[in-house]
């Protein structure tokens, strides 16, 4: 069964109308027609089992002929990372991130910062395709670029990874699985003094092993980590 992503479809629907975007994908691109059964996706735990009965490319309707609902997961995988230059890179992290099942994704600005301007639209169309592609049922939450300052400071209590030398712990010794986020600078890492700010504000330092990675990659890395420990 072929999935399909659109947020205001809900329980109170028994027929339902795909927008002009998605009925010209399914009509037109995809050639599917009168009777042919597709799944809608809510991004909120919901998955409709639908048939179509008008396969016009403009307005497609459909038949809700069921549903099924899955319980918000309690675990939280929320990352705050600074985006890289490259905009393919952060993209391949949310990709990635989403089908492993990460729940909420902020950028933050940092000091060394290569790129201080983004828009979030192409980030939450990786998202939706990734989880079309790996049968979630829960959209990641992509936040705006924030300050990193003013993220710790609303965030407190989290994990910050770097790479000065000192005494860090590993993610598997310090992490919770609820309101625990966790920091990955930006290229040129974070500075002393927002690591020290962080610290202020209850975060943890972590290592991410002996080898130096690249954001995108110590991104993915501590969401698979995370992953592991809240299965």
């Amino acid at each position: 069964m072929r999935l399909f992503y659109d947020p205001n479809i809900s329980p109170k629907y028994h027929k339902y109308r795909l927008s002009e975007e998605e009925s010209k994908h399914v009509v037109r691109v995809l050639r599917m027609k009168t009777g042919d059964e597709i799944g809608i996706l809510n991004g909120k735990g919901s998955l409709y089992t639908c048939e179509i009965v008008v396969d016009n490319p403009k307005r497609c309707d459909l038949k809700v002929n069921g549903v099924k609902t899955e319980n918000k997961p309690i675990s939280e995988i929320h990352i705050a990372v600074g985006p890289t230059k490259q905009m393919e890179r952060i993209e391949w992290f949310i990709e990635k991130a989403t089908e492993i099942g990460i729940t909420e994704v902020t950028l933050i600005e940092c000091e060394n910062s290569e790129r201080i301007k983004i828009k979030t639209d192409r980030l939450e169309k990786k998202a939706v395709s990734a989880m079309k592609q790996s049968h979630r049922t829960f959209l990641p939450k992509i936040n705006p670029l924030t300050n990193v300052n003013h993220f710790i400071k609303n965030n407190p209590n989290g994990l910050i990874a770097h790479c000065f030398d000192e005494n860090r712990a590993h993610i598997n010794d310090v992490f919770t699985s609820v309101n625990c986020p966790i920091l990955i600078g930006p290229e040129g890492d974070f500075t002393l003094e927002e690591i020290k700010l962080a610290k202020e504000y209850g975060y943890k330092t972590i290592t991410l092993g002996e080898n130096r990675l690249r954001t995108e990659t110590a991104a993915l890395y501590t969401c698979m980590q995370a992953k592991l420990l809240i299965q």
